[in-house]
């Protein structure tokens, strides 16, 4: 469903702008009237109930301010412990990622159904392939499948002949690469956080709406508005995020939301680039049989969690954010750092306690746009001065850490310049699937002297739970940039010369 622009895309973006205006305002006395503005009138748009619809904005508004989600059983207003969250800065208590439970649809968690195209065929495929015998006819021929008996393989869908069969599955666990979505005693979706990386993946396919994770969207603002100077530092998978918005517009824009200055991550990409491809000369195959990438952290989670023993293969290289972030400060040592990006991982990576000095806020890309909307920010109409220049630090090979594949790509580009003479085998885990399966290989040792990269999100960066274009175009964009870029390889950056130092 991803890429389809819907009515849940506009309740979740309306959050985010109203959080925005209040902040703005600095009024968090609004926020109990908030529910009826985003919800207006009498009549139920889009649930049984308009008190139902209220309730869910409810949360939805006190996730969008960084408090804790509520069950439908606790009393209080929207507003209620919002003095905690009126501050200049806080960080994300756990969990990230939360179902709102009375939003749920207590969707099936994985079953077969045979619909009333079922003609009742005399040679009954279906029953001649499935292993349990979990098949049997009623007396009108059709089939019946005993779900209790059902494995979920799937042949009988490959073999009716009629369609007749479908696999119904919860879409927040399809789209769920750890497989971490399960049920509550009442059917609705429970997530363990033993599992879950926080990639987001589970937030963005839920048709109903019902899963959101926790913003800093408030306090950010607060910031901004106590006079502190705060730089931004934007992802490269910015690019056709918000129409219109070139990289002039975009400083711009930034500006007049009151930020000192915009800086682009691919300087950081560059930077890790260097880094992973002296590491992976250094210590491949001599000391470890194969590199994993860094950058991603809902990856490096997942395969540290899953397989323990494949941990310390990883790379210990710093992610773009955080070495574009220590450069930031070494320049700026009493600024403020927000990483602005597709990624929802990167707010739990931002919390942790080693990379808190250097990152203090996190916002996503539809996070972003609900600033610019409260500000009435149109980048159709926006001018950029002579200080909004073109962000031309980056290289293209940074810039193209967004997209699966772009980052094994830079490195092995990188590894070729300086030992030519090396050769690289690389594969790439698209989503967490493929990841799980990529390090099963490696664990058997079959990935002995391979670059393996892993990306959560399908697509990549791009993919992002805080994106707002459709992958596939903003795959384009990101090809179109990284080929703009005047220095194509992150060996002609020109910070690269300060990695020792964003490293200290």
């Amino acid at each position: 469903m991803r890429g389809v622009h819907s009515v849940v895309d506009d309740l979740r973006r309306s959050v985010f702008e109203e959080v925005a205006r209040m902040a703005y305002e600095g009024d968090y006395s609004k926020m109990d009237e908030l529910p009826y503005k985003i919800i207006p009138g009498e009549v139920a748009k889009y649930r049984d109930s308009v008190f139902r619809e209220r309730a869910i904005v409810s949360e939805r508004l006190r996730l969008a301010c960084g408090l804790p989600l509520r069950s439908a059983s606790e009393y209080g207003l929207p507003s209620a412990g919002m003095e905690e969250a009126n501050i200049s800065q806080k960080y994300y208590d756990p969990p990230l990622i939360n179902v709102i439970p009375f939003a749920c649809n207590a969707c099936p968690e994985k079953e077969m159904r045979v619909s009333s195209n079922c003609q009742g065929c005399l040679s009954h495929p279906c029953q001649n392939v499935c292993p349990r015998n979990a098949i049997t006819t009623d007396k009108y021929g059709h089939s019946v499948i005993d779900n209790s008996l059902c494995v979920k393989c799937g042949r009988c869908v490959e073999q009716c002949p009629y369609d007749a069969i479908s696999k119904i599955e919860r879409p927040c666990a399809k789209a769920c690469g750890v497989d971490a979505i399960g049920s509550d005693e009442f059917g609705r979706a429970k997530i363990n956080y033993d599992k879950c990386v926080s990639c987001g993946m589970c937030l963005v396919n839920c048709p109903f709406g019902a899963i959101a994770d926790k913003s800093q969207i408030y306090q950010l603002i607060h910031t901004i508005r106590s006079g502190e100077k705060v730089i931004a530092i934007v992802a490269p998978a910015f690019v056709g995020q918000f129409p219109g918005a070139t990289p002039a517009k975009l400083r711009k824009a930034m500006r007049l939301l009151g930020f000192f200055d915009t800086m682009e991550v691919a300087v950081g990409a560059d930077l890790c680039t260097i880094e992973e491809a002296e590491d992976f000369l250094e210590k491949v195959p001599e000391q470890q049989p194969f590199m994993g990438t860094s950058c991603c952290p809902a990856w490096s989670i997942f395969a540290k969690k899953t397989f323990p023993d494949l941990a310390p293969y990883i790379s210990m290289a710093l992610t773009p954010m955080v070495l574009t972030a220590r450069l930031v400060k070494k320049d700026y040592p009493d600024a403020r750092i927000v990483f602005v990006g597709p990624c929802a991982a990167k707010k739990l990576e931002a919390s942790r306690r080693t990379v808190r000095s250097d990152v203090d806020f996190v916002l996503t890309f539809e996070e972003l746009n609900g600033m610019f909307k409260a500000k009435d920010i149109d980048f159709a109409t926006i001018k950029p001065d002579e200080c909004d220049k073109e962000f031309e630090e980056g290289s293209g090979a940074g810039r193209g850490f967004a997209v699966v594949g772009g980052v094994a790509a830079a490195v092995k580009d990188h590894i070729s310049k300086i030992a030519p003479e090396r050769q690289v085998p690389m594969e790439v885990g698209n989503g967490l699937r493929e990841c799980k399966k990529m390090l099963l290989l490696a664990q058997k040792g079959l990935k002995n002297g391979y670059l393996l990269e892993g990306m959560a999100c399908p697509g990549g960066c791009v993919a992002g739970a805080g994106t707002i274009t459709p992958v596939a175009q903003s795959t384009k964009n990101i090809e179109k940039y990284k080929a703009a870029a005047t220095k194509k390889s992150s060996a002609e950056s020109s910070f690269a010369g300060r990695l020792k130092e964003a490293e200290e």
